[in-house]
């Protein structure tokens, strides 16, 4: 959730701090500060609310006063404490030496603090990460790590518990900071005389694309130099470099009003990236393999776990894999996963599914499922991020950057790996024939373009949500894949317009729902072909003639050429035909923009809703 930035090398840090925070707002904050080390003392500035409010004070007070070459930013999303100007990262010791920013919950902070009272130092601030401030200027000043840094912060992260990333800057040691990584994203940058820490390359993509995996209970200590990682007890560790395929453009709007628009208008390439390099000489292939094919024929069970947009994703992976495999396969909220004893074994395969990779209540149940000897497959859409490195297996979605916070390229490229994981299992099964296994994926390749079609009409789907703006409720309804699509528009309207909306498989409107329904409701019908599901088709034509009759104003979402909704649908989007378990990766587009659409029209930020993050590192 909270962005990270440090810096050390030969430009002026404030700027490359401030920078790098602006380009990880997408991951949701309420406060922002800096700290940079100059002529042996510590600047730091922070504020409540936007980035732009400590710009500002930065400007207040003269931005040359801050001519340092090393520092660190951070953008806070409040866990202790409220997001005011004293809870605000970064965070000072009590001898003004240290100044530290964090991501995460420090769980046993209380039973640090009062160690810290019974010394005398009292706590200026709410937050969990104040304490980890004083220990370290306490083990720097004092002890067997006096005068070390990065002994002393290997020392302080040993007696953390819980999940966190600390970057720590001293007034002694300008040129130099040290970073712990525990259960949160971190990742360097290395350029030419200066090296970056940040939450995500995003922050420094601007400068270098050479970037650095930071692994679990690791140590790093950056200088203009380079670089030196450690674990929590001082012993060298490896490290994975790679290289950050995208540029700086593609984190830009590129002339879009909002980048969610822009990122929904990505979504074919989105597809298409994820999809290419997965069959090679006629069998499915994945990114990173630890699991033979007898691992794949030995499983009888797939638990999918996932949070939010990535769990409707799954969904729709039950679907696929049970049809192509006939597996049976449960879809798990990830955060509940673990506390309900699931039944694992080594047979069970488990797919973990993650944007970010560092998902906290999915990071925990793929630990679980670990435990319980279960194999791992992970989908996620960040190369190196502990999910994958945790994973007997991965697919990447090479959807590649996405700032807004509520997910839309990156759910269609989640649902097209999770067909690539159902076709690689029934294939590994034989379940299917060679040559149905690539007509399934060649099915897919298709679907870059038929999404590239419904694109076109876009212009409707942002004038009927301009429309539906007023409304004070929206209903969605589906069956078979239709109905997780309807999950993920009611989810999309939640988070961007903060209106009530919801999602109900059709076949439950009798049982409960069609109370709800009143003159001029808007209700949103996700049809399935009446080729390919020609008995479902017949009965939502029913439940529209239902509600129709109750005086909803009908949305309908349907194949082109079905003229049997025609006369029941009060605003009618033609979906290219596609086959049955593909069509949610069309389906989803107009939803998106409407949800969008409505936002805008109400005056909110598209891109930031309040109260979201877009990557959730602590449960």
């Amino acid at each position: 959730m909270c962005g990270i930035v440090g810096y050390v090398g030969h430009r002026s840090a404030l700027d490359v701090v401030l920078g790098g925070l602006r380009r990880l707002e997408y991951r949701g904050y309420d406060s922002a500060g800096v700290a940079l080390p100059d002529g042996g003392e510590l600047l730091v500035e922070r504020k409540a609310g936007a980035l732009a409010n400590l710009e500002a004070r930065i400007e207040e007070i003269g931005r040359d006063r801050f001519t340092g070459t090393s520092g660190i930013g951070h953008t806070r999303w409040a866990t202790h404490g409220p997001p005011t100007d004293r809870n605000a990262h970064p965070h000072r010791s009590s001898d003004g030496r240290v100044a530290v920013v964090h991501n995460g919950i420090i769980e046993n902070f209380l039973e640090l603090r009062a160690e810290l009272e019974a010394r005398g130092i009292w706590a200026e601030s709410d937050t969990d990460t104040e304490t980890a401030a004083h220990l370290v200027a306490l083990a720097h000043a004092d002890g067997p790590t006096k005068g070390d840094l990065p002994a002393s912060v290997r020392a302080v992260a040993r007696r953390l518990e819980g999940a966190f990333t600390l970057v720590v800057t001293h007034a002694d040691e300008p040129e130099r900071i040290v970073a712990a990584r525990r259960n949160s994203p971190l990742v360097l940058g290395i350029g030419e005389g200066e090296t970056f820490l940040a939450s995500d390359v995003a922050a420094f993509i601007e400068f270098t694309r050479d970037a650095v995996e930071l692994g679990q209970d690791q140590v790093v200590t950056i200088t203009r130099e380079g670089y030196d990682v450690t674990d929590f007890h001082g012993e060298p560790v490896g490290v994975n470099p790679f290289e950050v395929t995208w540029d700086l453009a593609a984190a830009e709007k590129g002339g879009h009003d909002y980048f969610m628009l822009k990122e929904i208008e990505e979504q074919p390439t989105a597809i298409a990236d994820t999809l290419r390099g997965h069959l090679v000489d006629g069998r499915i292939v994945l990114d990173e393999q630890r699991l033979t094919d007898q691992d794949l024929r030995d499983v009888d069970k797939v638990f999918v776990v996932a949070c939010g947009t990535a769990y409707h994703s799954g969904l729709l992976a039950k679907y696929a894999i049970e049809h192509w495999t006939r597996i049976p396969v449960e879809i798990e909220l990830a955060s509940e996963f673990r506390y309900r004893d699931p039944v694992l074994d080594r047979s069970t395969l488990v797919v973990a599914i993650s944007q970010s990779g560092e998902t906290a209540d999915t990071l925990e149940a793929l630990r679980h499922a670990k435990e319980q000897k279960a194999r791992v497959l992970a989908i996620c859409n960040t190369n190196g991020a502990q999910i994958p490195r945790e994973s007997d297996a991965v697919i990447y979605t090479h959807a590649g950057p996405e700032i807004g916070v509520a997910a839309t390229k990156t759910f269609t490229a989640q649902v097209a790996a999770n067909y690539l994981v159902g076709l690689a299992l029934a294939q590994a099964r034989g379940t299917k024939y060679p040559d149905e296994v690539v007509r399934e994926y060649e099915a897919l390749e298709a679907i870059p373009a038929a999404v590239a079609e419904v694109l076109e009409s876009l212009g409707e789907a942002r004038a009927l949500g301009q429309e539906l703006a007023p409304s004070k409720a929206v209903l969605f309804l589906g069956r078979h894949v239709g109905y997780p699509v309807a999950l993920e528009g009611a989810l999309k309207l939640k988070e961007l317009a903060y209106m009530h909306a919801e999602a109900f498989a059709a076949g439950e409107l009798k049982h409960g729902p069609i109370a709800l329904i009143e003159d001029g409701l808007p209700v949103v019908v996700v049809m399935p072909s009446p080729k390919g599901r020609a008995v479902l088709h017949s009965k939502l034509l029913s439940n529209i003639q239902e509600i129709k009759a109750r005086g909803a104003r009908t949305v309908v979402l349907a194949e082109t050429g079905d003229e049997t909704v025609r006369p029941f649908a009060d605003h009618l989007f033609e979906l290219p035909a596609v086959p049955t378990l593909l069509q949610p990766l069309v389906a989803t587009i107009p939803l998106q923009v409407i949800a969008a659409e409505i936002a805008r029209a109400r005056g909110y930020d598209v891109d930031k809703p309040r109260n979201l993050a877009k990557s959730v590192t602590v449960e």
